[in-house]
């Protein structure tokens, strides 16, 4: 083996070493998620440089031992002594086959687990990471600007040394140097896309290199899969496990095209990768990839704002005079990044609600699919103070015993409203969105603790809300938002959920004061009017009677005194007639007999017995049937 080879290895390890460190150093000084996830590649390419570095060792010692024991040979003149002891007369191949066939897969496992935690640590860390610190970020571009261009030069060399000389342990570190390098200027880019104003960029490229570096372990556990299966033969060298193709497609873009030629020559049956296109393609590549980019630096010079929004236009951050503000249309503007347009739909109606934070996608199907009672919370709920009216006696219950006339509730409140001036909402507050929510909040605490609870559930339900919308169009017209409050809603307003359990109880035992008062009420009502009416049935009938009384006695002294009158005048008419009349008024339905003579003696015979019934007699012939 060269010396160069093993020096090389040495250094790539010894700089991936130190690259590892700063790299790990400066991403958590500066708070650079991207930064911290390229240090895991780099760490991985560091394990990958010593354990190369490692085998390389073995393999001079290999070398050497097998020129020792040429020259041995040449003296001694007899090689059957070494013919027939091999193994124990090569102790350094000994040790490089052990090596080759034990520790290599087992550093390959250890590597595939290191990748797999690194993959999982960097896509969890991500979301975990204070955003980062601007002050800090130029020192950090510098520094690793800084080593990125050493690992590229030193990657290059060690690559270019690896395929003259075909060197192939020395590839697999060369590899992760030039991979670790592109990282490193990708990293640099990330910060300086979060200075120009794009915070989630160092966000989503931290989650690509997570990415990558759950491709590279996948690709590591194939590679032991078909480790297992792989037809071994004596004598030729098979593929480092731990060396990694896609680290070299990643670090040698340019090997992706001799790639393709060759894949290009294998598919047609000739050599297409020596025609003059594929040639042309070859040496202006990078022409064609520089006219793309230039191509789509022009066509971020045209912007399109749809209807219904409104866009701000911004040279370097600060907005772009006479063209602050742009309408729906096509407009021109220098390429980005030096102009930039960010959307506002102005004429959507956005909402929010105060009091409430509302739940899953699933929660909210829920919620359509069921009936909401107050008992049960249907969202992370807040519990708001708002005033009762007293209505205890204070000459009844102590003062000092005597609990505040205030309630919990809580209440859901939905609040639509519109951007009205674009710039006020852009520029005259950070986050808008957040104040405007705190300014209703706010504004519906002050409400509460001064309204009643009745008159807000109940009565002045559409009251209270047009007084909400008006003192939330005050707050956030004195912080000079530029927005319009639309609509305020007091639709979801309940007791506190913990509460729910005893104001059913304070609502049960009121409606069932109401009832019983009611119900006295009624009675009241139905005994006196019975009484009454008794009073003047009573009253009717003496009356009456008083009446019927006076009118018989008037009567009966009117009658006695034509009676006296009568007889005064007849008074033998008078008593037969009052004789007969008497007879004939007891004896009326009596038969009678008048003896009309007295003189004659008559013998009576009575027949006592019942007689036959007329109807009785009346005998229905019926006539004899017809022969």
């Amino acid at each position: 083996m060269d010396q160069s080879e093993k020096k090389i290895g040495l250094l790539n390890w010894i700089m991936l070493l130190v690259t590892s460190a700063a790299m790990l150093a400066m991403s958590r000084w500066v708070n650079s998620a991207a930064g911290v996830v390229a240090t895991i590649i780099a760490g991985v390419g560091l394990l990958v440089a010593l354990v190369s570095y490692f085998q390389m060792r073995l393999a001079e010692r290999e070398q050497l031992e097998k020129l020792e024991m040429d020259e041995l040979a040449k003296s001694r003149g007899d090689t059957s002594l070494f013919a027939s002891a091999a193994d124990e007369t090569f102790p350094a191949k000994r040790s490089r086959e052990i090596f080759d066939r034990y520790f290599v897969p087992g550093f390959t496992v250890v590597l595939l687990l290191f990748l797999g935690a690194g993959c999982y640590f960097s896509w969890t860390l991500v979301g975990t990471m204070p955003p980062l610190i601007p002050e800090r970020a130029t020192l950090a571009m510098a520094l690793m600007g800084l080593f990125a261009i050493v690992l590229f030069l030193l990657g290059k060399y060690s690559v270019g040394l690896a395929r003259l000389q075909k060197q192939r342990l020395l590839r697999a570190g060369a590899g992760y140097l030039l991979l670790t390098a592109y990282v490193c200027f990708v990293v640099i880019a990330t910060i300086g896309m979060v200075l120009a104003g794009f915070p989630k960029t160092d966000f989503i490229v931290a989650r690509a290199l997570s990415v990558v570096l759950g491709l590279i372990a996948v690709e590591a556990l194939l590679g032991l899969i078909s480790e297992l299966y792989r037809v071994r033969v004596k004598g030729r060298e098979s593929r480092l496990l731990y060396d990694s193709r896609m680290v070299g497609l990643l670090g040698q873009p340019e090997g992706i095209i001799n790639t393709i030629g060759h894949a290009l020559d294998y598919q047609f049956g000739f050599q297409v990768s020596e025609t003059w296109f594929y040639q042309l393609l070859r040496q202006r590549f990078a022409l064609l990839v520089l006219a793309q980019v230039i191509v789509l630096v022009l066509s971020t010079c045209v912007t399109f704002i749809d209807p219904g929004e409104q866009a701000l236009l911004e040279r370097f951050g600060a907005p772009v005079p006479n063209r602050g503000v742009i309408g729906p249309g096509v407009h021109f503007k220098l390429p980005w990044p030096i102009d930039q347009v960010t959307r506002y739909r102005t004429e959507q109606i956005q909402s929010f609600v105060v009091g409430e934070q509302e739940g899953s996608e699933q929660e909210k199907i829920q919620r359509q699919s069921r009936t909401i009672v107050w008992s049960v919370a249907h969202g992370k709920e807040d519990d708001l103070l708002v005033a009762t009216r007293d209505r205890s006696d204070s000459t009844q219950l102590d003062a000092a015993k005597k609990s505040p006339p205030v309630n919990l509730i809580s209440v859901g409140i939905p609040v639509e409203f519109q951007i009205a001036d674009l710039n006020k909402w852009a520029y005259n507050n950070e986050d808008p969105d957040s104040l405007l929510q705190g300014l209703a909040y706010r504004e519906v605490v002050y409400y509460l603790a001064s309204a009643d609870l009745d008159d807000v559930m109940a009565r002045h339900r559409g009251d209270a809300a047009k007084v909400l919308q008006q003192r939330i169009q005050a707050a956030a017209d004195s912080r000079e938002l530029g927005a319009r409050i639309i609509f305020v809603g007091l639709e979801d307003i309940h007791p506190s959920v913990k509460a729910a359990a005893d104001f059913e109880k304070v609502i049960g035992a009121m409606q069932t004061r109401e009832a019983k008062i009611l119900e006295a009420k009624a009675y009241e009502v139905k005994t006196n009017a019975l009484a009454r009416a008794e009073a003047y049935k009573r009253t009717g009938a003496a009356e009456a009677e008083k009446e019927r009384l006076t009118q018989n006695g008037s009567a009966r002294t009117a009658l006695v005194a034509g009676q006296l009158a009568a007889f005064d005048a007849a008074p033998d008419v008078y008593t037969n007639r009052a004789y007969l009349n008497t007879v004939s008024r007891n004896v009326g339905d009596a038969r009678k007999y008048v003896m009309a003579s007295t003189n004659t003696s008559e013998i009576l015979q009575l027949d006592l017995t019942d007689k036959v019934r007329r109807d009785l007699e009346n005998v229905i012939d019926v006539p004899p049937p017809k022969k």
